[in-house]
């Protein structure tokens, strides 16, 4: 190689960025006092050069840079950083770190191939290599939030298990392999858990039989924001994750299906005073963490740490990466993990209105961008329903799920917390100019008990984590039928089915956005964990055969989806409204009960029923629905009422039957007469349609 050549090089863009006479370096360090830029070839860990930054000529005010020529077209590269030891810094010239604005990290191409020999460094080295990529003129679907059907699911577990049938498991091109598959479902959306790099064995517990050491699955540790995961590519051996990554995202667009992506700014993977420094700790500690008088980590996310979003410098960190993601990855949408944490200023006081949260709501490239909020942190902020800048987030809508689970559970006192979440969550959103699509409506996510489990367990199950079962939320809602885990009774199985179709079907036929969870279509079980965080293994994998042993199950799933995009009235961009006295128009909706027209809201009724009115929707005219939902343990006839067109009704959904006849198209099923009495069996939901 050459003799490398230095200039004083731009502060902008931070990061490594390709110009015509070399490669721009910078990097934002406010309180360093010695910058070290380290070059290292693809391969072996002998440097090219170290190039010590001169602060009188390579820095501007925070940001210092350099420009080299002479590198070759792809290499490795880090950070050395000294300055001051006092007042919660913890530089370390020791240590070369990664660059915080790498779009790329090489060393992590085999998924769990060996954990780092140093507890306290990282030989993983932000990469610099530009392939070209065609988009081919992709454009986004935009599917409108109101039309969409989101499915939760984690690149690695989805096609990781051998019955997956693809040729590459557990990377983005094996999800590409699965598009077909996710078309014919139905969904509309894929919002993947973290793909951005963690450090998948820097996990401290063990598996308590075996004594092997557990994996982060999940990936809720990041150590690059805008990096996608080496080892979630097949080409990662070529430093390909990024191309891959891109064809995984044109070919979901070619189907229609939008990408959104888990995302997680409210902490690190750097953890607390023990954990492992790769970059931000050793850069500017104090900078890019929430801090306590005395030095230690605030610590709101539950990991160890809490990154200072709200730091101007760090709030720009975020958006560049958001913008990279969007921009440059057309990815379609972002969930952002514990985004409560984004209301806490340096302090960890609540802010009315965060200037991070302001940025992202605001943004013009983020504009058409589709923004979730899971509303809550682990130090006890929860704003579901009032997440700040509200009009342009959605919610993950946790008191949907709770009331629902309770719901179905039979618990007492439920009946008008379900009306009001299958109506929208008017009492969370429509007060402060919300819509219906404002809430993310999901009765199990990666997070929790799979909808199997659901109907399986009463308690979690977690002693394969290595936590004596501590961990994982105890209160679930849940229901095990009747006996605890796996049983041969055909009667707890029966109603087992029965009440998971009831939570599809709720679900399906709520306003507001649907979302499920992978392999819940099919039934898939954890074995009772409730937090599989660190279960790299078939608890966490997807089983595919279980798509053929319990494929009446999945043509149930397949069939309320499409039941849904068929019928715009169970997609409403405004709250249903009852009679008003005032107003000549009909109701949108009218509440029943076992009898017409006397709904019973008690906290001893576990009943209740429904009309749609097909030409109040506020949008496209449909026809009408009737549902009727018996949580009782007993039988319970319920009256049927005149359809508002007064058309003669077909039975759609009786989740009773047995299949094919628990779901069927809309004028193939049974004719119900008006005024009649409709035996609803225990733990059983009714859906008549009128006919066209």
């Amino acid at each position: 190689m050459q003799s490398l050549r230095t200039a004083r090089g731009r502060s902008l863009p931070l990061g490594a960025t390709a110009l015509a006479d070399g490669v721009n370096f910078a990097v934002l360090c406010r309180h360093g006092t010695a910058v070290t830029l380290v070059v290292y070839p693809l391969d072996g860990d002998r440097a090219l050069a170290e190039i010590a930054l001169d602060p009188s000529k390579n820095r501007t005010g925070s940001h210092w840079h350099v420009l080299v020529a002479g590198l070759p077209p792809a290499f490795r590269y880090g950070w050395r950083v000294d300055g001051p030891k006092d007042r919660g810094h913890r530089f370390d010239p020791a240590l070369v770190l990664l660059d915080p604005s790498a779009t790329a990290l090489s060393d992590g191409a085999v998924w769990g191939q060996a954990r780092e020999p140093d507890p306290k460094r990282s030989r993983r080295r932000s990469l610099f290599i530009r392939k070209p990529f065609d988009w081919r003129e992709d454009v986004p679907p935009r599917i409108p939030l109101e039309d969409s059907i989101i499915y939760e699911l984690h690149v690695r577990g989805f096609t990781c298990h051998p019955s997956s049938a693809v040729n590459k498991p557990g990377t983005f091109a094996g999800l590409v392999e699965k598009i077909p598959y996710l078309k014919w479902l139905g969904v509309t959306a894929v919002e993947l858990l973290p793909i951005h790099e963690f450090e998948e064995s820097d996990c401290p517990f063990f598996n308590p039989i075996t004594k092997e050491p557990l994996r982060n699955l999940w990936g809720y540790d990041s150590i690059a924001f805008a990096a996608p995961k080496a080892a979630y590519a097949s080409a990662a051996a070529e430093h390909g994750q990024v191309l891959e990554f891109r064809r995984m995202v044109r070919a979901f667009h070619v189907a229609g299906i939008e990408v959104f992506l888990d995302v997680v700014f409210n902490h690190t993977g750097e953890g607390d005073d023990r954990g492992r420094t790769y970059s931000f700790r050793a850069l500017d500690n104090e900078l890019y963490y929430l801090l306590g008088p005395d030095g230690k980590y605030l610590n709101f996310s539950g990991c160890g740490n809490t990154v200072n979003c709200n730091h101007p410098v760090v709030r720009q960190l975020i958006m560049d990466c958001l913008r990279y993601w969007v921009a440059d990855m057309h990815v379609d949408g972002l969930r952002f993990d514990l985004a409560s944490v984004f209301g806490r200023d340096i302090h960890g006081n609540v802010l009315l209105e965060p200037p991070v949260v302001e940025s992202i709501a605001e943004d013009g490239v983020l504009a058409d961008t589709k923004l979730i909020a899971e509303p809550w942190d682990a130090a006890g902020l929860y704003q579901v329903g009032h997440f700040p800048f509200g009009s342009r987030w959605s919610e993950w809508n946790g008191r949907y799920r709770d009331d629902v689970r309770r719901f179905w559970r039979g618990d007492p006192g439920t009946v008008g917390d379900l009306a009001t979440r299958l109506c929208g969550s008017a009492d969370l959103y429509q007060a402060s100019g919300r819509r219906p699509y404002h809430s993310i409506n999901f009765v199990t996510c990666h997070d929790g008990f799979t909808l199997w489990d659901l109907v399986s367990y009463n308690q979690k199950h977690n002693e394969a984590n290595g936590e004596n079962n501590r961990d994982g939320m105890t209160e679930n809602f849940s229901w095990n039928s009747g006996v605890e885990g796996p049983t041969d009774d055909p009667q707890v199985l029966s109603l087992r089915r029965r009440r998971a179709k009831n939570f599809i079907a709720t679900l399906l036929l709520s306003q507001g956005v649907p979302m499920l969870l992978a392999g819940d279509e099919f039934l898939r079980t954890q074995q009772g964990n409730n937090n599989a965080w660190c279960q790299d293994n078939e608890i966490s994998w997807l089983n595919w055969n279980l798509a053929r042993t319990n494929a009446d199950f999945l043509r149930f799933v397949r069939e309320m989806i499409a039941l849904r995009k068929r019928h715009p009235g169970l997609r409403r961009r405004s709250f249903l409204q009852g009679v008003d006295p005032k107003e000549k128009r009909p109701a949108d909706i009218v509440w029943h009960g076992p009898r017409l027209a006397i709904p019973d809201f008690s906290a001893s009724s576990r009943t209740i029923a429904f009309v749609l009115d097909g030409t109040q929707t506020d949008r496209e005219p449909d026809r009408d629905f009737y549902v009727a939902c018996n949580a009782r343990a007993d039988a319970v006839p319920f009256r049927v009422p005149a359809a508002p067109s007064r058309r003669a009704w077909r039975r759609v959904v009786d989740t009773a039957l047995a299949s094919p006849l628990d779901i069927i198209e809309n004028d193939d099923g049974l004719k119900v007469a008006t005024t009649s009495l409709y035996r609803l069996e225990p733990f059983s939901m009714l859906i008549l349609i009128s006919e066209s």
